[in-house]
């Protein structure tokens, strides 16, 4: 399959997996300790890296990895998440429109990041970028002018970021290692996702708290969290699949990156906008004509940011 529809498979992926958990944060857990979700992700991680393992062990594609290059795999998930803690704090706090711009931070961090660990240099262009990029939050922040609205949006912004920024290292490690060691695709994902799993089960097994949250969900639920939740998971799988593939057969991680950033805000506010209207409780955005109008706005400037960026 072509890269670019791998990559568009991905955005639409991603942006979908944002609402609903959105969804879940906001109808089922009440903005409550909805990282408790986390308890759920274990035995469907955990058991899909086994099978894939099992895979790359029968056609031997295990026994041509260099070890380092496995557990740098694993770390990569397990990094992928840790990051879900701030992940969902900040969805507790704000709707997926303002998160969706919040996580467009990414391009400036990769190349941040780059100038800091593989000695690239920043041009004057890319300064004129990191500008146009920054200012999509700070329209979001600062549209309204009620002081308490503005804190919890600099609140989520500050989470997002966290969350972006330890996601961003993540996957520069898997494309580091995927160019550097040109690793069977199986073995690579089972690993990735082998390390989402014991990350979830460790991070539960060090908060109690979040396990009673979980079940409790489940109990007054009748288990209907359930429903969502699977969802969002086969959602995960594929748009996992189509970033890791697209990221591989793509003439650059860097190009792949450029199309999925700038294309990701637009279908989040589109989204938006949609289900909103079709679904309230879904959707959870006002379509008052401000708030649109700052989401257009920001958005337009987070594109400009990348296009220039690129």
């Amino acid at each position: 399959m072509n890269w670019l529809a791998l990559i568009a498979i991905y955005v639409l992926g991603d942006s979908t997996s944002v609402y609903i958990d959105n969804y879940v944060s906001d109808y089922y857990f009440k903005g409550n300790k909805s990282v408790a979700q986390k308890c759920f992700y274990i035995i469907p991680h955990i058991t899909t890296a086994l099978i894939l393992i099992g895979i790359s062990i029968a056609t031997g594609a295990l026994f041509e990895t260099p070890f380092n290059s496995l557990l740098l795999l694993f770390v990569s998930g397990f990094m992928v998440s840790i990051a879900g803690i701030p992940y969902f704090r900040a969805l507790e706090l704000d709707n997926s429109t303002n998160l969706g711009i919040f996580f467009q931070i990414s391009p400036v961090l990769y190349l941040i990041l780059g100038w800091l660990f593989f000695g690239e240099t920043i041009s004057g262009t890319q300064l004129l970028a990191f500008f146009i990029i920054s200012l999509a939050p700070l329209v979001v922040i600062f549209s309204t002018k009620r002081r308490n609205s503005q804190r919890v949006k600099l609140r989520a912004a500050v989470y997002t970021s966290t969350y972006v920024l330890i996601a961003v290292l993540a996957n520069l490690i898997f494309v580091q290692q995927s160019t550097a060691a040109n690793i069977d695709f199986v073995t690579e994902l089972g690993f990735v996702i082998l390390g989402k799993g014991l990350g979830n089960l460790i991070i539960v097994a060090l908060r109690p708290k979040w396990r009673k949250r979980f079940k409790n969900v489940m109990r007054t639920s009748n288990k209907r969290v359930l429903r969502p939740l699977i969802c969002n998971y086969t959602i995960v799988l594929i748009k996992d699949y189509a970033k890791y593939m697209g990221f591989i057969l793509a003439p650059s991680a860097a190009i792949a990156s450029a199309v999925g950033d700038s294309a990701e805000p637009i279908i989040i506010f589109l989204m938006g906008i949609i289900m909103t209207a079709v679904w309230p409780k879904f959707g959870r955005e006002d379509l008052k004509l401000r708030p649109i109008m700052v989401h257009l706005v920001a958005t337009i400037l987070i594109v400009i940011g990348i296009v220039i960026l690129r």
